[in-house]
Order: structure tokens, then sequence, then C-alpha cells
């Protein structure tokens, strides 16, 4: 019963009684009235406490705090974190079809500097309302030195090396080194930025990496220790130092940068040296991008909006909130989606062991 339903109930009441009665039905909607507001006066903060437990349900677990009441922000959310790995395994199989009519160095500029465009094109004039308010071009001298920092370690270095490297060294050792970084990621979060190291967390990273040696080393791969250069492995470790540095320093750039307009600067920074090398070395270049046809445009948009732009994106947005550790975790994943499309798409097959592999690193 309401305050209006006794109060108005009572006034209904008291105007048909009698005396007696009126008396009586008078004191019963005060007694009513009372118990209501020491009720109210009970609460602390008149409920507010139960609101707040309320708010805090909402920011529930996950790596980006998703939502507690209903399931699907919590789908959208792991969705988001999932994608990326999607993507750049993926893209690894469309760059195998590229790699004819493309060099290393290209491939790996066009990926970032147009999908960088994009992302930062997307952020003015294609996004929500909020977002578009952003200013895509940081004001402040130190945000631009930020950026460039980023930019040569994330994306010159990792792409430059990894270009390099995939040339030098065997596919199956390569990938392993590359994908390995989550571990590093994990130490230097912890040294940095105090996150913590848990048993759980130790024994899922070295079962990751476990299930990426039984997955990528096949016998052509056991004797494969270093190439004829002697550089291959080291190259593909700088990449994966770098990527793991990179991973670490976006919550340094982006404590006064926003996320998205951050990730879509040091693409577009970091690419422009890889293309610069690329053109100056690469004295084919132009006679392999001559055999381009409509499906290699189709390929190469999807390695530079999706692989590039929506895949970073996503990536560096989670990083700049979430655990950097369990994120970093989740590159197991890259390989196990390249190798499957690889099947598809390639007819790359798979033995007994590899797909134990998969399923090893999938736990």
């Amino acid at each position: 019963m309401t305050k209006a339903g006794v109060k108005n109930g009572g006034t209904k009441k008291v105007s048909r009684g009698s005396g007696g009665r009126k008396t009586a039905l008078l004191c019963r909607a005060e007694a009513e009235d009372e118990t209501l507001v020491t009720t109210e006066a009970e609460a602390p903060n008149g409920g507010r406490e139960l609101e707040e437990e309320e708010a805090a349900g909402d920011g529930g677990g996950g790596l980006l705090g998703g939502s507690g009441r209903s399931g699907l922000p919590d789908v959208l959310a792991a969705t988001t974190l999932v994608l990326p790995f999607f993507f750049w395994g993926t893209s690894m199989v469309a760059m195998k079809f590229e790699a004819v009519h493309t060099t290393p160095l290209f491939l790996g500029s066009f990926r970032l500097i147009p999908a960088g465009l994009a992302l930062l094109v997307w952020s003015k004039y294609f996004a929500g309302t909020e977002r578009r308010e952003i200013d895509v071009v940081p004001k402040a001298l130190e945000d631009w030195g930020k950026i460039l920092v980023w930019a040569f370690v994330d994306a010159t270095c990792f792409q430059g090396f990894l270009a390099e490297g995939l040339q030098r060294t065997g596919a199956g050792i390569g990938s392993i080194i590359i994908d390995s970084q989550p571990i590093s990621v994990a130490i230097m979060a912890a040294l940095f930025l105090d996150e913590k190291i848990t048993t759980k967390t130790a024994l899922g990273l070295a079962v990751g990496v476990l299930g990426l040696v039984i997955l990528e080393v096949g016998p052509q791969d056991a004797g494969v220790v270093v190439d004829s250069q002697g550089n291959g492995q080291l190259l593909m470790l700088l990449a994966a130092q770098s990527m793991a540095v990179g991973t670490i320093l976006v919550r340094w750039v982006c404590k006064t940068i926003d996320p998205v307009v951050a990730t879509g600067w040091h693409m577009v920074l970091g690419g422009l040296p890889l293309l610069f090398v690329s053109l100056s070395t690469d004295t084919d270049l132009m006679q392999r991008l001559e055999g381009l046809g409509p499906a290699d445009v189709l390929l190469l948009s999807y390695i530079t909006l999706l692989g590039g732009a929506a895949s970073y994106g996503l990536f560096f947005v989670n990083a700049s909130k979430g655990n950097l550790t369990k994120l970093s975790s989740l590159t197991f994943l890259t390989p196990v989606f390249a190798c499957f499309f690889g099947n598809v798409l390639l007819n790359e097959s798979f033995n007994t062991l590899q797909i134990l592999g998969a399923a090893t690193t999938l736990l």
C-alpha cells in the first residue's frame, strides 16, 4: 500500500463512517503512514545502497567490465575481444595470396597507412555522435611525441622485423617466436603496471605456447634452427618484443590521447618508413603491382580494413582499459584461425598432432 493509497482510502472511509469509526480509521491511517516513514528512514540513503549494488553488478566481470544484467553485452564484449585475432589470422591467409603481387615491406606499409587513415576518417565522420566530437588531430606537442614513439616501436619495428624475419626462418619456428609475445607482455605488465601473474595465468600461458609448438612445428621444421644468414630467428624475436612493448606503451599513450585517434595516427606514421624503404629497395615492386586484378584488390581491402583498421582499433581500445596479460594471451588464437582457414582456402593439410596442438591452444 502506498502513501497516496492510504490517505485517499482513509479519507473516503472517514467521510462515510460514524464518529468512533472515523477516529479508528484515522489512527490506523496515521500508523501506516508512520510505518512507511520509518521504513524509508531505516533504509540507508533512501535505498541508495541497493542502487549502488545493482550498478556494481552492471560493471561485472570480463576484461572490459561487461554488463552483468544481460547476457547480450557480455557476448558483444567477448566478440570484440576475439575479433582482432580472427582478422589477423585470416589476413595471414589473404597475405599468402598477395605475396606474388607485392613485397613484404610494401604489404606491411599498405596494411598500416590506409588502415590508419580509414580509422581516423571513421572516427571523425561515421562514428557515433560522441566520438565524432573528439578531435582527431592532437593539439599538444607531447601527445605527438607519444604517438611517434609508439608508432616506431609497434608499427615500424614490428612490421619491419616481421616482414624480413618471415623470409629468413621456418614458418613454424617463426610463428612460435612471434606468437609467444604474451609471455613478455605478462612480465612487463607485472613490472610496470602492477598486474599480478597468478598461477592460473602462468599455467595458461605455458599451455598456450605448448599448443603452438605442437601445432606449428612439423617434421619439416624440426631441423630448422638458424637460417643461412643466421638472423631470421633474431628478427622474429625482435618483432615479438616490439609488439609486446607496443602493447605496454598503449596505457602510457592513451592517458592523454583517445585510443582510436592514437591507433590511427600510429599506424599512419609507423607505416611511412616501411613504404619509403620498400620504394627504395624493392626494384621489382612496380612490375609485381601490374599483375593485380579485381580479386587482389578485394583481398588487399580485407587486409587493410579488417586486418588493419578494425583489428588494431579493437585491440588497442581493449588494451587501453583491460587486463593486458589476459588480452595478450588471446594472441594464441591467431595461428589457430590462420591454420584453419589455410586448410579451408589453401588446402593446407592437418595431421593428428596439429589438431591436438590446436585443441591445446584453445584450452
